[in-house]
């Protein structure tokens, strides 16, 4: 018979220690962020690297990199904090007034408009609620929202698996935008389109999108001459250029008056993509992130 583990050497604490420190990457960071000074912080280390016998994280001139074994760990102590908390948080009705809490949201910065009427909201009525936005692929979307790597992902979502549940929040309208003044807008056509340079939001470095594929099924190809990783360098970069672009029209409405581009509608058949906040529906028990799914499905 295996012998039963001593349970009363372990501490909850440094599970929340652990997470912290793989979160920020920096000790120092995660100190600031729980609270403790950095010589606690790596106390707490110490004592959760000889509890599970590696050395966890290595120091490198900018913080700390996981080990192999961490990176191992992460999703199952992503999952005992999760369930733990959710318990916890059916202890007591979650009230946004006093809660001291911190949420991860993954989404592109196209579709960040979600984000001044959030913030507003918890200015006014939930001061203690922090936010970490982190960039999030749709390849892996769902993965990061498993192994708790984000509480919310926000994102056009066409379909799900019947682990999670999505709430619309809008649709969204894509749009091609160029800079003020530029020769395509005077005649948008989908033939004088294919004959503009391109600039193409890539965040891995692709150069073919959802628009080259059907442009392909119309016997139509387009020239992306530039792609770039994020919607915010790509507007900026198009006020700029004669390059022209594809771009969310809330995103593109949001920044209008920091950048001089106007949009044209482009019959492509794209349609109007819904943008939905996704969580597992496990995760529906935590009264907290209710409330958050609350807040952002609330008109802007």
């Amino acid at each position: 018979m295996l012998n039963e583990i001593d349970l009363s050497r372990a501490d909850l604490n440094l599970l929340v220690l652990f997470e912290t420190v793989l979160d920020e990457g920096n000790v120092g960071r995660a100190a600031e962020r729980l609270n403790l000074s950095a010589s606690a912080v790596s106390h707490g280390l110490g004592r959760l690297r000889r509890l599970l016998n590696d050395p966890l994280f290595l120091k490198t001139p900018k913080g700390v990199v996981p080990t192999d074994r961490a990176k191992e760990l992460a999703t199952p102590i992503a999952d005992i904090l999760a369930r733990v908390r959710s318990v916890i948080s059916t202890a007591e009705p979650f009230d946004p007034a006093r809660a001291r809490r911190r949420f991860t949201i993954g989404t592109a910065d196209g579709f960040s408009v979600f984000l001044p009427p959030l913030l507003d909201e918890i200015a006014r009525n939930a001061p203690g609620i922090d936010l970490v936005v982190r960039h999030m692929q749709m390849e892996t979307a769902l993965s990061d929202l498993d192994g708790r790597l984000i509480d919310v992902a926000i994102a056009p979502f066409y379909e799900l698996p019947a682990r999670f549940t999505g709430q619309p929040l809008y649709e969204e309208e894509f749009v091609v935008a160029a800079r003020s003044g530029h020769p395509f807008l005077k005649n948008p056509t989908i033939e004088n389109y294919c004959r503009m340079q391109h600039l193409l939001v890539a965040p891995r470095g692709d150069l073919r999108g959802l628009v080259d594929e059907l442009l392909e099924s119309r016997g139509l190809s387009r020239r992306v001459a530039l792609a770039v990783p994020n919607f915010l360098l790509a507007l900026d970069l198009v006020s700029k250029t004669q390059l022209i672009c594809f771009l969310p029209k809330r995103f593109v409405a949001m920044h209008a008056e920091r950048f001089a581009v106007a949009t044209t509608k482009l019959p492509l058949g794209l349609g109007s993509p819904s943008v939905q906040a996704v969580v597992p529906k496990a995760a529906l028990m935590d009264a907290g992130l209710v409330w958050l799914l609350d807040v952002l499905g609330r008109p802007g």
